[in-house]
């Protein structure tokens, strides 16, 4: 499909440091990107607690990571306390990406999902139902989603939580947006529930009209859940134009963006 985007801006709501291939994806197909994140990972503003957790890992049975950003915000730090990681240390991650970068820092094995990539898909795994008397430690940004832990505690395992960055919105208000939008902003990339409850807080719950005639696609369907339960809370009449990528990573994200103007030009 060359050129298949012709020309639409697209928003890429995801942090500046991980969008570049989404955008060079979108730029192929003659796509316009704009980059718009509502998510900037930045660093603890103090790392002692952080590291008086992770100084006991030795004694715990798993370490699970929830995103990359876990990963890159935590493992080096494991890594001048543990070299090698303690041999009884079971590994896993929400999804393939993730558990690469944990490959990549020596960990031999990482469970993963088999196919949608989220906390309750890591859940459904058997290694996660045999938890009575398990230490496990979660590594995280400040703050989420709680049914990982809550889940595995009611399973008889013991939690501990190793908050490893902070995540802010970096954006004050979408104006940017709405100039896009009057110059063929089409479509906005959205990639974790957390951006998407900053979209529609600066959207008055998407009520914006602006917001209602873009695409919105987004890579799982937990983010569409989100958007949908905010919105009818708030405004039941208002339906935003959700998309839902077949497969987590950015190619499935383009083909996403490709299938929902191209339905829009059809119907058009």
């Amino acid at each position: 499909m060359a050129n298949s985007l012709n020309g639409a801006g697209i928003a890429i709501t995801r942090p500046v440091e991980q969008a570049q291939k989404l955008s060079d994806l979108i730029l192929a197909e003659g796509g316009s990107p704009i980059s718009f994140p509502l998510i900037d990972i930045v660093p603890l503003e103090d790392y002692q607690q952080l590291d008086n957790t992770i100084s006991a890992l030795a004694n715990y049975d798993w370490a699970i990571f929830i995103s990359s950003n876990a990963v890159q915000n935590s493992m080096p730090r494991v890594l001048t306390k543990f070299i090698p990681l303690p041999a009884n240390l079971n590994f896993a991650a929400i999804g393939p990406v993730t558990a690469n970068e944990l490959m990549q820092m020596g960990c031999a094995h990482v469970l993963i999902p088999d196919n949608r990539y989220d906390s309750e898909s890591l859940l459904s795994l058997p290694e996660m139902h045999h938890m009575q008397g398990k230490r496990v430690m979660i590594f995280r940004g400040i703050g989420g989603r709680e049914v990982l832990a809550e889940t595995l505690t009611a399973r008889g395992a013991s939690v501990t939580f190793a908050e490893c960055y902070r995540r802010i919105n970096p954006q004050p208000n979408t104006m940017l947006l709405e100039v896009a939008w009057n110059k063929g902003l089409q479509a906005i990339a959205v990639t974790s529930s957390e951006a998407m409850r900053h979209l529609l807080q600066m959207t008055n719950n998407g009520a914006d009209t602006w917001l209602r005639h873009v695409h919105i696609c987004v890579n799982h369907a937990r983010v569409a859940e989100e958007a949908q339960t905010i919105v009818a809370n708030s405004a039941p009449t208002i339906h935003l134009k959700l998309h839902i990528a077949d497969a987590p990573g950015d190619v499935a994200m383009l083909a996403c963006l490709q299938r929902a103007l191209t339905t829009s030009s059809s119907h058009s």
